[in-house]
């Protein structure tokens, strides 16, 4: 159990997620959960604004795990790199990979993170955080050294700001667990939102 907040929302926890740094960061924070990989087609997602989008997919990811866990109260999460106005996903391949990281080479992007935290009996409570990143000039062989490392691969943006190339990055504006995948300050606040939801609920009866 995490000492900061009430048992009554850390109960039936669920993360509906495959990513392992999502995983230890709320293991991290004391947290006790089920995982459920989510199932969700995201190129089904429209792209128009890609705030809203993650926001939605998330949403998305929570109900979908909602149907076959009912009784839980879901976690779920969407990361996105925004460079120049474009998405940038995770690379399929080492070209793609490098032509990620060729675009984020001296330039600042951002990473947003839609969460969604939903709970019987109708609650939903959908956000967004965003964090600046800025790359510092990359050469050629760094790329491809980085490449051969293989963590681009399952990362949005092509990189891993807790790992290698955390030799990349020159400064951040914004809180830094939303680039590892899961903003912490933000799923906190979101947290005593549903303990006061519970509480009107309560109090109603």
């Amino acid at each position: 159990m995490n000492p900061f907040l009430p048992a009554t929302v850390q109960e039936r926890l669920l993360l509906t997620s495959s990513s392992p740094r999502r995983r230890e960061i709320l293991e991290n924070l004391g947290f006790e959960f089920e995982i459920l990989p989510s199932n969700v087609d995201e190129s089904e997602v429209p792209w128009n604004d890609p705030v809203e989008s993650a926001r939605l997919l998330a949403e998305i990811k929570a109900v979908d795990a909602q149907m076959t866990r009912p009784r839980k109260t879901i976690i779920a999460a969407d990361t996105i790199v925004l460079c120049e106005g474009q998405v940038m996903g995770k690379p399929g391949s080492p070209e793609e990979a490098r032509e990620m990281l060729e675009r984020l080479s001296g330039r600042m992007h951002e990473v947003v993170t839609g969460i969604a935290l939903i709970a019987l009996p109708n609650i939903r409570i959908i956000e967004a955080e965003s964090t600046k990143v800025f790359f510092r000039e990359l050469r050629p062989e760094e790329i491809s050294r980085y490449i051969e490392t293989s963590e681009p691969f399952d990362k949005a943006g092509a990189y891993a700001i807790q790992g290698y190339a955390s030799a990349f990055i020159e400064k951040i504006e914004g809180c830094y667990f939303n680039v590892v995948g899961l903003p912490v300050t933000r799923l906190f606040g979101m947290f005593r939102r549903l303990e006061a939801e519970f509480a009107a609920i309560n109090g109603g009866r």
